[in-house]
């Protein structure tokens, strides 16, 4: 029976976001566990293989769809009535397998793990300007996340039985949304992220992109709600308020990906602060804010050196204990 994520999460994990800058799989699923061992995440190589991309990673299970060996994607025969046919393998999840083959290896067991995958949104885009009428590309962009992660579940449990696993639905098409521009009406989309959500028996994560929607992200009924650290969050404190009521987490995307970081944890540490105390001042509950949290980059780190991507999964690392610290000592004054 799966578990709540309050009973998977603890305050003051860390985790990585998707991507990982490394050509070497088994090179980033060290980095992935060393760098946030309570929460190591599944890394996802785009510099390894084309295929490995966050489009065609997934779409290759479709037989209408053909994969260039530059990762680039066409239809070739409009919508097929087969099913998607999942198949885990070294071209397209080299990531995946490396870890999997890691974690029974080391020493110290893993509490829990996260896995990512390209949303039905974001892969309904895709599947559409390939050359799919709108209906069928969203159609068979929900079939395809609804094959797929019973896969990417049963290939963790078989590595790591009885370990809780977060799987994050990674939805940069929210984007569109965000600008009244989506190509599906706006409960459509709901429909379509809450369906695919509802395959993941673990705990389920929506990852938002700046400045994608996260009010719709959170009307699908996520889990975990990933969002990069940005001051826009201040207009969707109310909606936030409900979320953390309601027991949900946020994976606060603290350490930014899009300009230098530098080699302290204390800036952003001051910066994630200063957001929470805005968003009590607007309605959300202090203690929550810290309570249901997870540290993570902004976004993927594909576009960085390895060095650079370390090192911003270990501030994140660096933040989430201080966030541990900071929870502990509040729940210590209120003598919980």
């Amino acid at each position: 029976m799966p578990l709540p994520a309050n009973e998977v999460l603890i305050p003051g994990l860390a985790t990585g976001i998707g991507s990982l800058p490394h050509a070497d799989a088994r090179v980033a699923a060290a980095v992935a566990c060393e760098s946030t061992p309570q929460l190591p995440a599944v890394p996802q190589l785009p510099n390894r293989s084309p295929h490995e991309t966050m489009v065609a990673q997934w779409v290759r299970a479709l037989p209408e769809v053909l994969v260039a060996p530059d990762g680039s994607v066409r239809v070739e025969h409009g919508r097929s009535s087969e099913p998607p046919t999942p198949v885990l393998d070294a071209t397209a999840h080299g990531g995946l397998l490396a870890f999997c083959d890691l974690l029974p290896c080391r020493a110290e067991p893993v509490a829990r793990v996260k896995a990512q995958m390209t949303g039905p949104l974001t892969l309904g885009i895709a599947l559409h300007r390939a050359g799919l009428p709108a209906v069928d590309a969203f159609a068979r962009a929900g079939e395809l996340v609804r094959a797929w992660i019973p896969v990417l579940e049963s290939r963790i449990a078989t590595t790591l039985p009885r370990t809780p696993t977060v799987i994050f639905l990674d939805e940069p098409a929210l984007v569109a949304w965000h600008e009244s521009d989506g190509p599906l009406d706006r409960e459509a989309a709901v429909d379509a992220l809450s369906g695919a959500l509802a395959t993941i028996r673990g705990v389920a994560g929506v990852h938002v992109c700046w400045p994608g929607d996260r009010r719709l992200a959170l009307e699908a009924g996520p889990d975990v709600l990933a969002v990069e650290m940005t001051d826009d969050l201040l207009e969707d404190a109310g909606a936030l308020a409900r979320f953390l009521d309601g027991d949900g987490w946020v994976a606060w995307g603290a350490v930014p990906t899009d300009r230098p970081i530098g080699d302290s944890a204390d800036p952003h540490w001051r910066r994630l602060a200063g957001v929470w105390c805005e968003l009590t001042r607007r309605g959300c509950d202090p203690i929550r804010l810290r309570s249901q949290a997870v540290i993570t980059p902004a976004c993927g780190l594909a576009g960085h050196g390895p060095t650079q991507a370390v090192r911003a999964l270990r501030l994140a690392d660096a933040l989430a204990d201080r966030l541990h610290d900071q929870t502990v000592a509040a729940r210590l004054t209120l003598g919980a």
